[in-house]
């Protein structure tokens, strides 16, 4: 893994980082890395800047990187940009690779066995974009920081 910042300009104030990234070159191994990439960027928020990060977020983050890092190491020859960034209550994930097809989620199977990460990461996020850059994709979703009082996810509707 070859760091790339892991911190950014403080805003409003607040010290510490807001943002982390690291490039990596791609191999499976570093999946772990990159979710520890993400747990230790919420850490900081939270001691840092004394927002509330739930076990609910933390896990979801983490998991939602796992599942774009692996996918980027299964389909994208090379090297991979991971960054995570605190914006407006939520934590923005990018991971970039070299591959230019973009990911389709696939249909519903309960009898398919693996190949669940797209639709398992488009359940769990708030906000989820795909764009071809001159030189592969970027992928970039978005995780509400807050649970309400109730214990529902910020900014969804409860299930009926």
């Amino acid at each position: 893994m070859d760091e790339v910042a892991r911190s950014g300009e403080p805003r409003s104030g607040q010290a510490g980082p807001l943002m982390a990234s690291a490039a990596y070159q791609g191999s499976p191994t570093e999946i772990a890395e990159a979710r520890h990439l993400a747990r230790d960027f919420l850490t900081r928020v939270q001691a840092d800047h004394g927002l509330p990060v739930s076990d609910r977020v933390m896990d979801v983050v983490q998991l939602v990187v796992s599942e774009l890092v692996t996918n980027a190491c299964k389909h994208a020859p090379g090297p991979l940009l991971v960054s995570l960034e605190l914006s407006g209550g939520s934590v923005e994930i990018t991971v970039w690779d070299s591959a230019p097809a973009l990911p389709v989620a696939r249909a519903a199977d309960p009898g398919r066995v693996g190949q669940h990460g797209l639709e398992i990461v488009m359940a769990v996020c708030q906000g989820f974009e795909v764009r071809r850059e001159p030189v592969g994709k970027r992928t970039t979703v978005s995780v509400v920081l807050a649970d309400d009082p109730g214990g529902d996810v910020a900014g969804r509707a409860p299930a009926p």
